[in-house]
């Protein structure tokens, strides 16, 4: 991962980066609970105050269970595995560190890029970027093949597509 430096400053970066009409209505959540044990966390991303996905540390232990199971077929002890990093892009099944992750690397690849890229969430990022011109919009949205993204996902597809073709 990508070093940052405080939360609220990364926060701030991936809010200037919002669409016009999503600036005030998408929110991005983050917080440890650093009186447990491993200071566990816990991150969203809000649409006027909903969540519409979460990544928890619960995920982490679901990850691993994937990879102890993989680990058993294979003999090979790999969170990198692109067969269950597909699995868990797919089942959103992300911790919040896979969310910070996916933010700092968002961070530093170009739009065209992040649109491209085959982790889903550094997709959403993307798609919600003011950075992404209208028919570039258009494009995505005459070829359809966010329809058959996780549901997760095209959620976000769905409503930039939705506020840009609406204007």
């Amino acid at each position: 991962m990508k070093h940052y430096k405080s939360w609220l400053g990364l926060k701030k970066q991936l809010t200037e980066l919002l669409c016009e009409p999503l600036k005030y209505r998408i929110t991005y959540f983050l917080t440890r609970y650093h009186k447990v044990h491993n200071s566990y966390g816990r991150a969203s991303i809000r649409l006027d105050g909903k969540e519409l996905v979460i990544f928890s540390w619960t995920a982490a232990y679901k990850q691993e269970h994937d990879v102890y199971n993989r680990w058993k077929e294979t003999g090979e002890w790999d969170y990198n595995a692109p067969e269950l990093k597909r699995k868990w892009n797919q089942e959103a099944t992300l911790s919040d560190y896979d969310f910070l992750k996916a933010a700092t690397d968002f961070l530093q690849l170009s739009i065209e890029e992040a649109l491209e890229s085959e982790n889903y969430l550094i997709r959403v990022f993307a798609i919600m970027d003011k950075r992404v011109g209208k028919r570039t919009l258009e494009a995505i949205s005459e070829s359809e093949e966010y329809k058959s993204y996780p549901s997760w996902v095209r959620q976000f597809y769905e409503l930039r597509l939705g506020i840009s073709l609406c204007r």
